[in-house]
């Protein structure tokens, strides 16, 4: 397994470059690049077929800075500061626990001051630069596509909270033990909890801008399928838990051809340290599990890369708008649903019955898009193409 990028480039390369950078967060923040740019080109797309209007919005230039700006200057560069003198003068500390150093509160406080002093002044002057004798308010035509930065910013912060506040959810004794822990962790992220918050605040985002939601969702439905795919690679390659259950059973003589770690493995040198030392391993990271298992994220990875691919070669041809994304709910929901079967996961006990939290969401999201894709049939010629 590789937990940091320093790792990844030293078993392929050879080479050992000390970087405080995650192999989860890095494949992360592509997924989140992925799913920003097919945004970005479908939007644009909708927009030359003209099914999205222009966002009519104000602009108000020539204000001199506020005291709230400069006020939230000041904060910002005194935690940049004050975290990042601290990092560069303990630099092989921020390698080996970039999590612990960053949420700590240690830090270089003449760091901080100088830190604030700096970006004080910085907006002080971008705003003296542009001020005028008398500020002027302007109408403004802005474009969908041009708002795919904002979207994709609202989608990662109300993503992540919803997945933390999900996870927890789902791990209650754990968020007992240790909440501060539990809430400021980078690890213990719940898939359908930051699809759901994410979605919701995207979809209030673009109807506060006359987005219509049905081709909001349709554009970015095959986005969010590849990023989940690209993230679950993240999982993979780091070891963060998400795997399968123990895999016992000889590989089948007509998948002689994948490799064995492919249909069961161990994950050594896990990122979350868990199972039995490694022998002969030393430093961070030397465990694996005792017991072989399905590779549960690279089935995921591999199925859902292949989903966004279908998806995406079927947008053009759906001429009823929200289609693609109820067909997107239906194949994330049959996904899901059948993979969390090889999963380990929490399971509630309902009704004599073991369920876990994603089987219970996969199966709302499947009836969803099978409700969807009937209504949306049903009504395809009062519904304006996509």
């Amino acid at each position: 397994m590789y937990p940091t990028l320093t790792d990844l480039l030293k078993d392929l390369f050879g080479i050992y470059i000390p970087l405080p950078v995650q192999t989860f967060g890095l494949l992360l923040g592509i997924s989140f690049g992925f799913a920003a740019y097919t945004l970005f080109l479908e939007l644009k797309r909708k927009e030359n077929a003209g099914l999205l209007p222009d966002v009519p919005t104000k602009e108000t230039i020539g204000l001199p800075a506020s005291t709230s700006e400069l006020l939230s200057s000041a904060i910002f560069g005194f935690i940049t500061g004050y975290k990042l003198i601290y990092i560069i003068s303990g630099y092989q500390e921020f390698v080996n626990d970039t999590q612990g150093v960053l949420l700590s509160a240690e830090g270089s406080l003449p760091g901080g001051i100088f830190g604030a002093l700096i970006f004080i002044y910085i907006r002080y002057r971008e705003k003296e630069n542009t001020r005028l004798p008398e500020p002027e308010t302007r109408d403004v035509i802005l474009k969908p596509h041009q708002l795919t930065g904002n979207i994709t910013m609202i989608a990662a912060l109300a993503g992540i909270v919803g997945a933390k506040i999900f996870h927890n959810l789902e791990n209650l004794d754990e968020f007992e033990r240790d909440p501060i822990g539990a809430l400021m962790s980078f690890s213990g992220l719940t898939m359908y909890g930051g699809l759901i918050c994410g979605a919701g605040a995207v979809l209030w985002y673009g109807m506060k801008n006359g987005i219509k939601p049905l081709h909001l969702c349709d554009a970015a439905a095959p986005g969010i399928m590849l990023a989940y795919g690209t993230g679950r690679l993240g999982c993979q390659l780091a070891g963060d838990g998400d795997w399968g259950i123990v895999n016992l059973n000889p590989k089948p003589d007509w998948l002689s051809w994948l490799p064995d770690w492919a249909w069961a493995y161990n994950y050594p040198r896990n990122v979350i340290s868990e199972g039995i030392p490694i022998p002969g391993c030393e430093g961070r990271h030397c465990m694996m599990l005792p017991d072989a298992v399905y590779p549960t994220p690279l089935y995921e990875a591999v199925i859902c890369i292949a989903l966004f691919f279908v998806l995406w070669g079927m947008r053009k041809r759906m001429q009823t708008a929200g289609m693609i994304f109820f067909i997107y709910l239906l194949l994330n929901g049959i996904e899901r649903f059948f993979i969390e079967k090889i999963r380990v996961n929490t399971k509630y006990h309902i009704s004599g019955h073991a369920i876990t939290q994603a089987e219970i969401i996969s199966s709302a999201l499947i009836l969803i898009g099978i409700g969807g894709i009937v209504y949306l049939n049903n009504r395809k010629n009062k519904i304006p193409s996509a």
